[in-house]
């Protein structure tokens, strides 16, 4: 059988990253005995200068028809201008409306030779080992009415909705408990109950899916309260699922657990198709220097392995041979510290390549 993988590089650094991330997969596939079929297609703003759309007709077909997509970044100032609906992220965000991409899988683990790139102390973040679920398709991003109202005065009014319904609420928190029962077998739904009546209902709908998980340990954790703990007990979560908006800003905020946001993979899961992309954005202000960090990139190919192509042991391998290079001190220059050996993107790559075929 061939599968069909869909590249969407996107923009900025989204070009120069996946280029590993499809390096790697060329590699475990082929080692694997898996046949693979790479598509490469337009999305964001790239997609804007060539047809003036983020998410192209051609692009959304080949997503449909694949088995996996593997997504860059999207967007840059060269687009801030344009108009909200026509802005590159409105290619991300209408795959994840079309393909029914509800769930966003986010690992956040220290791993133990860059625990000094955090800011945070080592105290903090050694052994940190988290997944926080976001789900993508409700709330803030998506609710309707949206928009903006002009006054005859000059004034304006701008509305966005937090909507969810019983049943968004309980597909995404089924998944949480899945992955939770998978792994420490603790879950943080974490909500604003005390304010939100969305919350409230996410509170409820949670707690009756909770009935059919009796080994998973619930805690409900406030928004507020779960960022502040984020950086100060890490270690006391497991996973993590939340609403779209908190889903987002948590996600991120793990990011300096790690040190970098080029250290953190991501897969989008709902569908039949599924898209993994690193959480970072385009970083323009570094595209192009072939210095950005492919490893967020590379991991989530890895998930893409993992849970796409049920290659699960492939994709251990995936990152044991990041662990390696890392351990033997190359790093890209977001991570790089006194001692270690300052490497680009390219070569980063090919250093994890080269440890999979030394482990073949």
């Amino acid at each position: 059988m061939t599968h069909r993988i869909a590249v969407l590089p996107g923009d900025g650094i989204g070009r120069e990253v996946t280029a590993e991330a499809v390096k790697v997969l060329k590699a475990v596939t082929r080692q694997a005995g898996v046949t693979i079929e790479l598509d490469e297609a337009l999305v964001g703003g790239a997609a804007i200068d060539a047809t003036g759309t983020p998410l192209p007709p051609a692009t959304l077909e080949l997503c449909r028809t694949a088995r996996a997509i593997m997504f860059g970044s999207v967007g840059g100032p060269k687009w801030d201008a344009l108009p909200q609906e026509q802005k590159p992220e409105r290619g991300l965000l209408g795959l994840r409306k079309e393909l029914d991409l509800y769930a966003n899988l986010r690992p956040a683990k220290t791993f133990p030779m860059l625990v000094d790139s955090s800011p945070l102390k080592r105290s903090v973040v050694e052994g940190t080992d988290l997944m926080v679920i976001r789900e993508l398709t409700g709330g803030l991003y998506f609710g309707e009415p949206r928009g903006i109202e002009t006054f005859a005065d000059g004034g304006a009014r701008a509305v966005n909705t937090m909507a969810y319904t019983s049943r968004e609420i309980e597909r995404i928190v089924r998944i949480g408990f899945d992955v939770a029962r998978k792994r420490r077998k603790k879950l943080a739904s974490v909500d604003k109950a005390n304010v939100l009546i969305v919350s409230q209902l996410w509170r409820d709908v949670t707690n009756r899916v909770a009935t059919e998980f009796p080994d998973v340990t619930l805690e409900h954790v406030l928004v507020d309260n779960c960022a502040m703990e984020l950086v100060a007990r890490p270690t006391r979560f497991d996973t993590i699922v939340t609403e779209n908006t908190f889903g987002d800003i948590l996600s991120d905020e793990a990011a300096i657990l790690v040190g970098s946001l080029g250290m953190l993979p991501s897969a989008s899961l709902g569908g039949a198709v599924a898209l993994y992309e690193p959480v970072h954005g385009t970083a323009p202000d570094i595209a192009g220097q072939g210095v950005a960090n492919p490893i967020a990139a590379i991991l989530s190919a890895g998930m893409l392995l993992k849970y796409s192509l049920e290659l699960g042991s492939h994709a251990d391998r995936v990152d044991a041979a990041v662990l390696r290079v890392l351990d033997q001190g190359y790093r890209t220059k977001d991570i790089a510290a006194a001692g270690t050996k300052v490497v680009g993107t390219a070569e980063m790559g090919d250093l994890v390549v080269k440890e999979l075929e030394a482990s073949a």
